[in-house]
């Protein structure tokens, strides 16, 4: 994420409920993800959980993405 991105999500997370949601989560999978990467060997069903979660965030990330796209375009 980029620091204008989160100059723009800090700003108005208090006043969108949604935006702050999806923040929350995308932060969430960022760190559940780096526990899980970071072991030395992983199961098949960790590894079928990582797909998962790389999946979640990005469908995130595309719907944060859209919103912050409305917020540069409200600032410009």
């Amino acid at each position: 994420m980029e620091a204008r991105d989160i100059e723009i999500i800090e700003r108005y997370q208090s006043q969108d409920a949604e935006l702050k949601a999806l923040w929350d989560q995308h932060t969430s999978f960022e760190k559940m993800l780096a526990k899980m990467e970071s072991k030395s060997a992983l199961s098949p069903t960790e590894t079928q959980e990582i797909k998962e979660l790389k999946k979640k965030k990005l469908a995130g990330k595309t719907k944060l993405q859209t919103l912050l796209d409305k917020y540069r375009q409200t600032e410009a």
